[in-house]
């Protein structure tokens, strides 16, 4: 038995069962894009522990940061006494995701959690209760993270959920628009979105529509241009939040620092997590000063709300991106992906579209040629198959017939190209040819 399959043995007998396993890669260390197991076999990363290592596995600037703050602070709450490495954090935050002419940030420890909070301050700021969501949607599992998360499959008997929470389909344009253009479809959906203000939800009622412009889990979606444009006119029309979820999108995966910058479409609150840490558990909620300030004292945090070793990790995490311009490598990692995934695309009509924004990209696989029959039972093989050889990765999308590729973007042009090679045989594989 080898190392690695001793470590499952041990984790069946101890760990519960509902902790997923997407993958049966292990670790001993990691490094830049490169993931050694425990049997010391070298594996190359295009999971990125779920879009997290954006600035590779330990960077030194970050490892630096975080071994020096040990020494001085571990932990002392920042709601009982002030330390700089937060308030430094949320001044880095504002000024790289300005939201208007004045910019207030918070922190907590994950995603799930910046979208609670996040949820928490839309309501405080309008008076009112109703959240709208959307199918495809993948905000986290507390309750009402889980709530707002569309896949049945992360709710099996957790309810009853949230109440006041409502969801529109999402406009996938690739799944649902049939014979129309891109202007038609995103025409008809907006038409819904000012429809459901008669059938779905009184927008008087309406705190907020959450949102993540370019889906994580949902598959990679990403929202249309004018659909963001028009929901942006409808939230101010109606004095709604719009608050844009950039857990996995964010820190220089699609060569912005939010991927609301690519659209130019700027939210009223916006959360992050994953990589503004490059592996440390922190989150964020930034949004406009006087919508921050809208929540009560005492009514959003808690007692880890910003450890200062995270703090110190995240702003040495920045500083490192800055440095290296990791937003222009994610758009030349994203460029040298999607033409290898395009050519494939062409050989292979059971790849029935690859998209994405910078290196965040996505490859869909449907029988047919038909975007509506999903071709759910070969990303398990791809997955499994390309762990046997060398490369870790995971499959996303509601019917699980995505893999997205979230390698670390500082990955060389060899290991990209490696990677690359070894998806592209076991998708060969998988299929039959």
């Amino acid at each position: 038995m080898t190392k690695s399959q001793e470590l499952f043995e041990r984790r069946k007998k101890v760990v519960a069962n509902g902790v997923g396993v997407f993958n049966t890669a292990t670790v001993s260390k990691a490094k830049g894009a490169i993931i050694v197991d425990a049997d010391g076999r070298e594996l190359i990363d295009f999971a990125g522990g779920i879009g997290v290592v954006n600035a590779g596995h330990c960077p030194e600037p970050v490892v630096k940061a975080v071994r020096e703050q040990a020494e001085k602070y571990l932990h002392t709450s920042f709601n009982v006494v002030t330390y700089e490495p937060y308030i430094k954090l949320c001044e880095e935050l504002a000024e790289i995701l300005p939201h208007g002419d004045k910019t207030k940030a918070m922190l907590v420890s994950t995603g799930a959690e910046a979208v609670e909070n996040a949820i928490k301050i839309a309501r405080q700021a309008t008076k009112r209760p109703a959240v709208l969501c959307y199918t495809g949607a993948y905000h986290g599992r507390t309750m009402m993270a889980m709530t707002l998360t569309s896949k049945v499959g992360y709710k099996y008997d957790c309810g009853p959920f949230a109440p006041e929470v409502y969801r529109l389909p999402f406009p996938n344009f690739y799944r649902y628009s049939g014979e129309r253009d891109e202007e038609t479809f995103v025409k008809d959906e907006l038409k819904r979105l000012y429809e459901s203000a008669l059938n779905l939800v009184d927008t008087n009622s309406l705190a907020a529509i959450i949102l993540e412009p370019i889906q994580g889990e949902g598959g990679f979606n990403p929202v249309p241009q004018k659909y963001l444009e028009g929901l942006r006119s409808f939230c101010d029309e109606h004095g709604i939040m719009l608050i844009m979820d950039e857990v996995q999108s964010g820190f220089c995966r699609t060569g912005h620092w939010a991927s609301w910058q690519h659209y130019g479409v700027q939210p009223d609150i916006s959360t992050y997590a994953k990589s503004m840490g490059s592996g440390l558990p922190i989150a964020a909620v930034v949004g406009k000063a006087e919508i921050m300030d809208a929540a009560a004292v005492g009514s959003i945090g808690g007692t880890y709300i910003g450890s200062p070793i995270c703090c110190v990790a995240a702003s040495a995490t920045i500083q490192y991106m800055k440095d290296i311009n990791l937003n222009e490598k994610a758009i030349e990692v994203g460029n040298i992906i999607m033409a290898r995934l395009l050519r494939l695309k062409k050989e292979l009509s059971e790849i029935g579209d690859v998209r994405g924004v910078g290196a965040m990209i996505g490859i869909e696989f449907v029988k047919n040629g038909d975007p509506r029959q999903p071709y759910a039972e070969i990303c398990p093989k791809i997955v499994k198959g390309c762990a046997e050889n060398g490369l870790v990765l995971l499959s996303a999308g509601t019917h699980k017939n995505i893999i997205r590729i979230l390698s670390p973007l500082v990955i060389t042009d060899e290991q990209l190209e490696k990677g690359l090679s070894i998806m592209e045989t076991e998708i060969k594989k998988a299929i039959g040819k």
